[in-house]
């Protein structure tokens, strides 16, 4: 059986170790011991920071996935939909509409459509034409 030896901590320390070592460990040697390999094995010091939390890192990539979802949207709106619209209409297939064919007309109705026309214009000008 190992022995035990006595390490003199703090009265507030040694409380925070025990209640880290019970819910985590099976005895305070357990946690210890396991604590000093991690930062063995791991090449570590227990000072220096270890990077950005999960909870950060969390955080930016939320902030970046808002972001990307804006340029999209932005993008849908400025240049999906009016394209597919442009190219919608394309297909559209729209009805001819006929227009009445122009035939010759006679020298007499041309010559009267041009007095009517004058004899509306000079009504208007409040004087008439001597002849």
């Amino acid at each position: 059986m190992d022995t035990f030896t006595g390490i003199r901590f703090k009265k507030e320390t040694a409380k925070r170790f025990q209640t880290f070592s019970r819910t985590h460990f099976k005895s305070h040697t357990e946690a210890m011991s396991t604590m000093l390999d991690f930062f063995f094995y791991n090449e570590i010091s227990p000072k220096e920071k270890l990077g950005p939390t999960g909870r950060t890192i969390e955080a930016k990539l939320l902030k970046r996935i808002n972001a990307v979802i804006a340029i999209m949207r932005d993008m849908e709106k400025s240049q999906t939909k009016p394209t597919t619209a442009m190219l919608q209409s394309l297909f559209v297939e729209i009805k001819p509409v006929k227009k009445q064919l122009l035939t010759a007309k006679s020298p007499e109705e041309v010559k009267a459509k041009f007095e009517n026309r004058n004899k509306e214009t000079q009504s208007k000008k409040g004087f008439k034409w001597k002849r």
